[in-house]
């Protein structure tokens, strides 16, 4: 942010804002800082939504029935979207997020902050979605850059339903003024130094998430998911130790929090593909329906050989993957689970 912001403790309205992505998630957060009265400029892939916004004050693709504030200026231009901005919100799906960075680097303020509100893990590099910006960004401090992350569909949060989530940086400034930025009575932000375990937290569980679904799909019971919902815990704070997180970070917001919203919330689209795969579709059919991205697919695929090259154990995740991509069917992939070897609950590895 500007000296002057530094200098004062926080951010005034007359700060410059930017939202990269208009899905559900980049319009709800845009139309939470619009509420605050901040002009948000939001860049929009897809000329059709923002033609849409601009016109109709509401984006019907991807978040239908949530009026848009008068604050919120969509553009398709990337460039003049993210000019000048002294903070720019990173809300695109995360196969895209190194192709849409690479378009930011050189174009972006110095003082710039870049918070990423997209939850995944690449699949080639393995790097989460601020390893992606840290990498990408050349010449930009990687000091402002931060994560948002925690339980909080897009649907409710333009809806001002009471949410909580919390934001990650090196910086304990950096997260501090983004904290100061979002909060509002309706959505309260907590901070934290723990990026790894944040980010991980918000990718991994959309994994299990899927796996929560291919429980209810098959029509097992409450006993079965909520055993399916502990466990997947482990295995984020598995993976979570291995890289260097912080292992309080998974009972909170970003790690218990979010998985259990995900795992069980009607809206998850992560949930919903689990689902339809325990009810018998394949994979391919259940993407053709969907026009939003359930981040859970590609990034089984970054835990599955993540996990395979760190020696950690993630079980539930690995049979998510060959379900998703070896075909093993979603009942042989619950009795595999269920006939593991038995071991000692506490055991980390």
């Amino acid at each position: 942010m500007s000296e002057a912001v530094g200098q004062s403790g926080g951010p005034s309205l007359d700060e410059r804002i930017a939202v990269v992505g208009a899905g559900s998630w980049g319009t709800a957060l845009a139309q939470l800082l619009a509420d605050k009265g901040y002009a948000v400029d939001l860049w929009s892939f897809e000329s059709e939504v923002c033609r849409q916004i601009r016109q109709t004050r509401e984006n019907t693709v991807y978040l239908p029935g949530c009026p848009l504030s008068q604050n919120i200026r969509p553009d398709t231009d990337l460039e003049a979207v993210v000019r000048d901005k002294d903070l720019v919100v990173m809300v695109v799906p995360s196969h895209v997020m190194r192709q849409v960075a690479e378009r930011l680097n050189g174009r972006l303020a110095p003082s710039c902050i870049v918070v990423s509100a997209s939850k995944g893990i690449e699949n080639r590099t393995h790097l989460t979605m601020t390893g992606i910006l840290a990498e990408t960004l050349q010449g930009h401090d990687p000091r402002r850059l931060a994560a948002l992350s925690g339980p909080s569909f897009a649907r409710e949060v333009a809806r001002r339903v009471p949410t909580v989530v919390t934001v990650a940086a090196g910086d304990e400034a950096v997260a501090a003024c983004v904290q100061r930025v979002f909060a509002a009575p309706w959505f309260r932000v907590y901070t934290n130094d723990d990026v790894i375990g944040v980010e991980l937290g918000g990718a991994v569980k959309n994994v299990i998430a899927i796996a929560a679904g291919v429980i209810d799909g098959l029509g097992l019971g409450f006993n079965t998911r909520a055993a399916l919902i502990t466990r997947g815990l482990t295995e984020i704070r598995r993976l979570g130790l291995a890289l260097g997180a912080n292992p309080r970070t998974f009972t909170g917001l970003a790690g218990m929090g979010d998985l259990v919203l995900t795992c069980t919330g009607a809206l998850s689209r992560n949930h919903t593909v689990g689902v339809k795969l325990g009810e018998g579709m394949k994979l391919e059919e259940i993407l053709a329906e969907m026009r939003m991205v359930a981040e859970g697919v590609k990034t089984s695929r970054s835990v599955y050989n993540l996990s395979r090259r760190l020696g950690v154990e993630m079980p539930i995740s690995h049979e998510i993957y060959r379900i998703l991509y070896e075909g093993t069917s979603p009942a042989d992939g619950v009795m595999r689970l269920m006939t593991r070897d038995l071991k000692d609950e506490l055991d980390e590895r």
